[in-house]
């Protein structure tokens, strides 16, 4: 009496693995709908729809529409940064000209273009700035992070922790380029040329 049933733990555990599902379903559509739409086109609506989930499963699991669009943000940010990992499971083994390819890509994906219009949203929205200003800090801090240790940087010597910030922040420049125009022989010189200059500023920091 009172305990619970084989059979209820058997339905249980189906249902964990649909919410899960449906909770990713859609994350991935609201990023997807940001990077497309925009913020003034991405309505709750929208993507449960695209998740293929009626409005009501959907704030069920978000229960606003910033709630929805930061953890979107966020999810994939940690998708993509398991993923720059996952491209060099032993360490990049010098090769910086791939870690500089692989973080321009990082920028110039749907998770740069969905972020900026979140970015955009939230100077003109006080609810959404406070939250949107802290994910981007921590997504930007752990960018930060797997760039060291993939370029093998020494940032205790003077001047490569500005180093690799400016690679970022070229790479960033490189992804609202892109969102104007893909110009990816361009993109592909200026990564090779950052490559080279890292070498030079970073070779003796291995």
């Amino acid at each position: 009496m009172g305990g619970v049933s084989t059979v209820d733990r058997a339905e249980r555990v189906p249902k964990q693995d649909r919410s899960r599902a449906t909770r990713q379903r859609l994350l991935e559509a609201a990023v997807s709908c940001l990077a497309e739409h925009g913020w003034a086109g991405s309505t709750v609506s929208v993507v449960a729809e695209r998740a293929g989930v009626s409005r009501g499963a959907a704030q069920h699991h978000f229960p606003t529409r910033e709630d929805l669009f930061t953890a979107a943000v966020e999810y994939v940010a940690e998708e993509r940064s398991t993923a720059l990992r996952a491209l060099f499971p032993q360490g990049a083994a010098g090769d910086r000209h791939a870690v500089v390819a692989a973080l321009v890509d990082l920028y110039t994906g749907p998770l740069f273009r969905a972020a900026l219009h979140l970015w955009v949203a939230a100077s003109n929205e006080d609810q959404l700035r406070p939250r949107v200003t802290e994910l981007e800090s921590r997504v930007g801090r752990e960018t930060h992070r797997i760039a060291v240790e993939l370029l093998a940087a020494d940032e205790s010597v003077p001047g490569v922790r500005e180093t690799v910030q400016g690679l970022l922040d070229m790479a960033r420049g490189l992804g609202l380029a892109n969102l104007l125009t893909d110009d990816a022989p361009r993109r592909e010189r200026v990564v090779e040329q950052w490559a080279g200059l890292l070498e030079e500023a970073l070779g003796g920091s291995r």
